[in-house]
């Protein structure tokens, strides 16, 4: 369920590397409990961000959910598409659904998330 590919964070993001770059969006875990997506909020690229702290938000019809930095940097691109189209973080959370990628400050930082196996017994308690 969980590709293997990425790390993720106990806020149930997940994060893909490529070099000094990562795109984060949010697991399947998280849209499931969240139900349907009817509105994301996104920064503007550009935008500082730093580890563990909000960066936007999920609004679904059951609540509205912050998104966790996974780690500090600058937003370097954001999913514009899902302004138009939000039900893709539903649809798609590990492909289209994606939500900004960031250029990292440090990415030794990556080591210290969960891979795909911790973070799925992590969720299968819950």
């Amino acid at each position: 369920m969980n590709p293997d590919d990425r790390r993720y964070t106990e806020e149930h993001e997940w994060v893909k590397i490529d070099g000094d770059r990562v795109t984060v969006g949010i697991t399947h875990y998280a849209q499931d409990a969240l139900g349907d997506v009817v509105y994301v909020d996104l920064p503007a690229t550009g935008t500082r961000v730093e580890s563990g702290q909000p960066f936007g938000e999920v609004e679904s019809t059951k609540s509205v959910s912050d998104l966790f930095a996974p780690l500090s940097g600058t937003i370097a691109e954001r999913n514009s598409s899902l302004e138009s189209n939000p039900e893709l973080v539903n649809s798609d959370p590990y492909g289209e659904g994606w939500m900004v990628v960031l250029q990292v400050d440090d990415t030794s930082a990556i080591d210290s998330m969960m891979t795909a196996e911790a973070y799925a017994a992590l969720t299968e308690d819950s």
